[in-house]
């Protein structure tokens, strides 16, 4: 549908269709493997596979987006995918295990609409606040609309009988801080990269096809990362490797402020794109393991659906607000290469302020939480002796 999509608007229908599957696609996948798998080593290991697969499609992505947008059309950047998912549905119904909850939940499609609606209206009020203005008539009429659904949604779910999002589960210990690592960590990644493929072509002059060259480091970047992220957790734990993961997105990002209108492309963008990649690997696997264990088996569906609505949030409430600021530094400064490299550098530091704040919040609740195991410890090695 998109590849032959003759208008905008057909293009965008058809991108919500694909937004769809892959919102059916990504929660059962990552459900089906933790269920596969038992907690402990060998579920880190699995988790840092399916980071590394991630992160592997993407590079193709990346690379075969620009070499069929620059060679061919466009069109065949959405042609290409129909064979591959098609023989994806035909292998998964072959070789994956089934598994079903025996007294499903109903589906709560009054809170689905409205957590969509109202998200949406927030991130439609972002971009707009940085383009026309916060106080601005359109701005504060998306913010009131976005504040009206989102009110509405959270009186729809503290009556429904299956709500859509259990707070009661989000209290566990466990959920609410991964989920809200994933969604730190996409938006800290998503606008520094997207920025970096405007640099690439709108500044240095680079062809579709040469420009999606540079980019495949980021993606390998998360592939080790991803890789070592189990060992990381084995030697400081989720909370720490989460920090540290998110640290060095922090640097990646201040690490690509190399660029400049005459720098070389790959020098100047490889050291950020290296720090970037590894961080978020190592991070998404810690986050990804701490959120998945913190549940049952009996919820692993929900937990893998919280954590990649928690990634796709911080994706676009990321862009709604970096990429508008950084698009209005540009401005300011008059236009030109040099105020585009001024903009991106905006946003750079944006992200990278974001990811320290994250990193340093992760690092003081893991550190209280090793404080909260030490003075337990001699409770209960006392308790024990007593006993004995």
């Amino acid at each position: 549908m998109c590849g032959l999509a003759p208008t905008g608007g057909s293009l965008l229908g058809a991108r919500a269709v694909q937004g769809l599957g892959a919102a059916l696609v990504a929660p059962a996948a990552l459900a089906l493997l933790t269920a596969a798998r038992p907690e402990g080593p060998a579920r880190a290991r699995a988790l840092g596979w399916w980071t590394a697969a991630a992160a592997g499609g993407g590079a193709s992505g990346w690379v075969l987006g620009g070499l069929l947008s620059g060679l061919l059309d466009w069109r065949w950047v959405f042609f290409v995918n129909v064979p591959v998912c098609a023989a994806a549905a035909v292998l998964a119904l072959r070789i994956l295990s089934e598994r079903r909850d025996p007294d499903p939940a109903r589906a709560d499609i009054a809170g689905a609409v409205l957590a969509t609606t109202g998200l949406g209206a927030l991130v439609l009020a972002l971009t707009l606040a940085a383009g026309r203005g916060p106080v601005a008539s359109a701005t504060l009429g998306a913010l009131a609309a976005a504040a009206a659904l989102l009110a509405a949604l959270a009186r729809v779910e503290a009556r429904a009988a299956d709500p859509l999002l259990d707070r009661a589960l989000l209290r566990r210990p466990g959920v609410a801080g991964p989920n809200a690592v994933a969604a730190v960590l996409t938006a800290t990644t998503t606008p520094p990269l997207f920025l970096c493929t405007l640099h690439a072509q709108d500044v240095l002059g680079l062809a579709p096809a040469v420009a999606g060259l540079l980019f495949p480091p980021v993606n390998l970047a998360v592939v080790a990362g991803s890789l070592a992220g189990p060992h990381v957790m084995a030697v400081v734990g989720e909370r720490r490797a989460m920090a540290g993961g998110l640290l060095a997105v922090a640097a990646g990002a201040l690490a690509l402020h190399a660029i400049a209108p005459g720098a070389p492309a790959l020098p100047s963008l490889l050291g950020g794109f290296v720090l970037l990649g590894a961080g978020l690997g190592v991070a998404s696997v810690a986050s990804t393991a701490r959120g998945t264990a913190a549940v049952d088996g009996a919820h692993q569906g929900l937990a893998s659906g919280m954590l990649n609505t928690s990634a796709q949030v911080g994706t676009a409430l990321g862009l709604a607000v970096v990429i508008p600021l950084a698009s209005a530094r540009t401005d300011a400064l008059g236009g030109g290469p040099q105020a585009q490299v001024a903009g991106f550098e905006l946003g750079f530091v944006l992200a990278a302020a974001l990811a320290g704040v994250a990193a340093a919040a992760v690092a003081i609740g893991a550190r209280r939480a090793s404080r909260g195991e030490r003075t337990a410890a001699p409770s209960r090695s006392a308790t024990g002796s007593r006993i004995a």
